[in-house]
């Protein structure tokens, strides 16, 4: 472990890309497949590959005990090296006391994750986390501390990773990419180089692909410029979800790639009716189900008319993020909320279908594809029982839970920034963000933000609000303040209704560091509560009710827009004004 510390230390030090692909390839050479492999997972920035569930499941308070007791250090020392470092897994390299007889080996060091992982209870864990710290050097509990949190910061991804794979073993980046990509697991795709087999990886279902991502355009123009040939579809304010359907067995995914199965319990008897093994990426959304929707009522392909809006009102209406929210992060989902709340999952586009990987098919090759699968006869079942830790819930054929859940996302076409202008209009009629605009030629690419997704919306409102408390940043924002809570008033106080940390240019965070700094009511270590002067104005996609802010409200993606400095604190808006913008979305 300490090879691989100090491998990392060197790749830190380095901004040069093919520098740090160097060093791990160098790394890769000198040790033995399994440990390589290992090592990998770990130059990744994680304990366990992607494809499994293991979590280690101890948070940064725990660590920030461990690490404490280890040094016997003040509390307002390791504050100061936080402020420092902004990373724990620095301050404990730092200020851990190195003693004759430590080290620890990578194999040894896996088998320890994986039993903090298997070990029940935080007081549990934190025992087998302290004793693996106290044999570790200070070097090597710096970078032990940066794989549990998921964070190396050194400027190493996974791409990279990839890359002295390929350049270690031999092998094209492309092989060892489409080999990770199927495995989810960066460690068996250098097993298989080692061993010049990377051509016999298989997918492996139940293992989350990237998601393809999409860039803003600012209007109808732009958002014909790139493409010729464009399929739009309504941008739903929901969750971004990835379906895995084999037989029975159904997952799903959350655009974090972790599994989300257990919240949406309605879902997975629904996904399970299809025909075929698929991978499907889509949107799960709080929906308004019209009487009479049926399973095959779910394709709507057409060019603006009346006739296309007509027949996606008839597949019914989202309903605002706020409502779906209620469902987000639960284990168990009572009958009551079942029929309260209920969930659609829009598909928009299919990955994986028949034992074959759809990436590389066009756009228009998929849709098709998705299309026929959605049209096909549903599986003939009386029921089907979903498994979970809320027990075992029946859906019955004809009961009221139903079964036409599965939706295919409406599908229009455009060729003129007027028609674009129109189905924005009528998205945002439905209660939708706005659109999505697509090049029918374009291949699914897995992580990547280009031209070939777009996305059109505009900001619900923005509220001028006074910030109340600011925190340090992280990365290249270590040492300044930049993450900032802000608040509106309730009568004569201020209550607190979100946080933002992007909008602000580097000059613009440096200057209100300082005067945050000249201007702190109260020192609670990485986060200061500050004199309520300074007013930003904030805009949002979306406001929830939530009882994580005094306000009653939360923010969905604040951004700050700028810095008010022409307003006073006493001009920033009310809790009345909030409460406004809620109504009017949910109306």
């Amino acid at each position: 472990m300490l090879e691989f510390a100090k491998t990392c230390e060197a790749i830190a030090g380095t901004t040069k890309k093919l520098v740090k692909t160097g060093l791990v390839a160098e790394y890769f050479k000198s040790r033995v497949a399994d440990e390589a492999a290992v090592a990998a997972v770990f130059f990744s920035g994680r304990p366990f590959p992607v494809w499994e569930e293991t979590t280690l499941q101890i948070g940064g308070r725990w660590l920030w005990r461990i690490v404490a007791e280890l040094t016997g250090k003040e509390e307002a020392e390791l504050t100061a090296a936080y402020r420092k470092h902004g990373d724990l897994g620095a301050v404990a390299g730092e200020v851990l006391p190195p003693r004759s007889g430590q080290g620890v080996g990578i194999l040894e060091l896996e088998q320890t994750f994986r039993q903090i992982a298997a070990t029940r209870g935080p007081t549990e864990k934190a025992a087998v986390v302290r004793e693996l710290l106290s044999r570790a050097t200070p070097l090597e509990a710096k970078y032990i501390i940066k794989i549990m949190t998921g964070d190396l910061r050194i400027g190493l991804k996974e791409s990279l990773v990839e890359e002295a794979i390929a350049k270690a073993y031999g092998s094209t980046l492309a092989e060892v990419q489409h080999a990770n990509m199927l495995l989810g697991d960066i460690g068996g795709a250098l097993r298989l180089a080692a061993e010049g087999k990377l051509g016999e990886a298989r997918m492996r279902l139940f293992h989350p692909l990237g998601f393809m991502l999409a860039s803003p355009v600012e209007s109808p123009e732009e958002g014909l410029s790139y493409f010729t040939e464009a399929e739009v579809e309504d941008k739903y304010d929901g969750i971004r979800a990835q379906a895995h359907v084999s037989g029975d067995e159904v997952k799903i995914f959350s655009r974090t790639r972790d599994e989300i199965t257990e919240s949406f319990p309605e879902l997975p008897p629904a996904l399970a009716r299809l025909p075929s093994e698929v991978i499907l990426d889509g949107e799960i959304v709080a929906w308004d189900f019209p009487a009479g929707l049926g399973d095959s009522a779910a394709v709507v392909d057409e060019p603006v008319s009346e006739a296309g809006e007509e027949k996606a009102r008839n597949l019914g209406s989202a309903r605002p993020f706020s409502v779906l929210q209620q469902r987000l992060g639960r284990k168990k989902v009572s009958d009551k909320m079942l029929r309260d709340v209920p969930v659609a999952y829009l598909v928009f586009d299919i990955l994986f279908a028949d034992g074959e990987l759809m990436l590389e098919r066009p756009l228009r090759e998929r849709a098709r594809i998705l299309d026929s699968l959605l049209r096909a006869p549903r599986k003939n079942t009386h029921h089907r029982k979903q498994r979970g830790t809320q027990g075992s819930l029946v859906f019955e054929a004809g009961a009221e839970f139903r079964q036409d859940r599965i939706i295919r996302a409406p599908v229009f076409r455009a060729s003129a920034p007027e028609e674009l202008e129109q189905l924005f209009v009528a998205a945002r009629a439905r209660g939708n963000e706005g659109l999505m605009i697509k090049d029918l030629t374009s291949l699914y690419t897995p992580g990547k933000r280009g031209k070939s997704w777009l996305k059109m919306k505009r900001e619900l409102a923005t509220l001028d609000v006074v910030v109340t408390a600011v925190e340090y940043g992280h990365g290249k924002r270590i040492g300044v303040l930049s993450d900032y809570t802000f608040a509106v008033w309730d009568g004569e106080r201020l209550v607190n209704i979100g946080k933002a940390y992007s909008g602000l240019t580097d000059a613009e965070i440096a200057e209100m560091t300082k005067w945050f700094l000249e201007h702190t009511i109260e020192d609670q270590g990485f986060r200061l509560v500050v004199e309520p002067k300074i007013v930003l104005e904030v805009a949002f996609n979306n406001m929830m009710q939530s009882d994580r802010h005094e306000s009653g409200y939360a923010l969905r993606f604040p951004r700050i827009v700028r810095l008010r400095p022409d307003k006073l604190a006493e001009d920033a808006d009310t809790i009345e004004r909030a409460k406004q913008i809620y109504d009017q979305q949910k109306g």
